[in-house]
């Protein structure tokens, strides 16, 4: 194998090492705003039930079962 081929290898591998580091960096970030979005959500919908039974008296219809069950 000649050192021009083994050079161009070279470059590849290492352009596709810092496309993978990039990419896995991304993947942490929305794993991390992912979490966090899922728990503001939860806490959302635990105080729009609060304020639903608070106002009507009843059980949210969120967290009854659907009539086919």
């Amino acid at each position: 194998m000649d050192t021009q081929r083994l050079t161009e290898l070279e470059e590849t591998v290492a352009h596709l090492s810092r496309a993978l580091d990039d990419l896995s960096e991304v993947v942490a970030r929305q794993d991390g705003e992912i979490a966090r979005l899922t728990h503001r959500l939860h806490m959302l919908m635990e105080r729009e039930a609060e304020r639903e039974l608070a106002a009507g008296g009843t059980v949210p219809l969120a967290d009854q079962k659907p009539p086919h069950y």
